[in-house]
């Protein structure tokens, strides 16, 4: 059986054209939350699931990069993103914007991801475009980024606002954070990044869930 299992008759434009028999582009973009080894393993799962459900139809680029932020985001969306043609884009930067080093307030942040959605827009107006929230940084990642519920919640309003899907995966990480740090560092060993093991288990189904669903 596979990640994950479901009828549903409000999928994602994404998964319509899939099951329609369309060949589909997406593109992932974000932060090392997306482009490390956890990243590559959600990801990675993701695709090879919706692929052997529609028939090898789903071509994914990760361009997402380590140690980046939405800033950079903007500065590369046309390499990294437009020139790649998608037909979908799903996109994190908040645990980096909240990074008190890259001086990125919630109002600056707000600026870069509404223009990423324009400038997408603009290059296609069917393009699906896809919000994320990920996990909880602990320990000196969490004093490094002390407001990012703020930025999460940017991407709550942004996606409520544009009628943009939002896959909230920070619900899942706190319900793991509440039952103790030992047991959420065997998913987040750094205190920041899921494992590859992690990210398979708790970020690829929950992704593959709102991708079927559409909600």
């Amino acid at each position: 059986m596979g990640l994950f299992s479901i009828t549903s008759f409000a999928q994602t434009q994404l998964i319509k054209n899939l099951q329609a028999g369309k060949h589909q582009t997406l593109v992932v973009y974000g932060t090392s939350l997306t482009a490390a080894a956890g990243g590559q393993a959600w990801v990675g799962a993701v695709a090879a699931e919706l692929n052997g459900k529609y028939n090898n139809n789903l071509t994914v680029y990760n361009s997402a990069k380590s140690s980046m932020w939405s800033t950079w985001g903007v500065q590369h969306l046309e390499d990294s993103v437009i020139n790649k043609k998608p037909d979908a884009v799903l996109m994190e930067f908040s645990m980096n914007d909240a990074f008190l080093d890259y001086k990125t307030n919630v109002e600056l942040a707000k600026l870069n991801l509404n223009y990423i959605i324009d400038r997408i827009k603009l290059y296609n107006p069917d393009c699906e475009i896809i919000l994320q929230t990920m996990n909880i940084p602990i320990h000196g990642h969490a004093t490094q980024r002390p407001n990012l519920d703020k930025y999460y919640e940017l991407y709550r309003e942004v996606a409520k606002k544009r009628k943009l899907l939002l896959i909230d995966n920070y619900p899942h990480w706190k319900a793991i954070l509440d039952q103790g740090e030992t047991t959420y560092l065997k998913y987040v060993p750094d205190g920041i990044h899921p494992d590859a093991d992690g990210a398979r288990k708790i970020i690829a189904p929950f992704v593959l869930e709102k991708l079927l669903a559409g909600k």
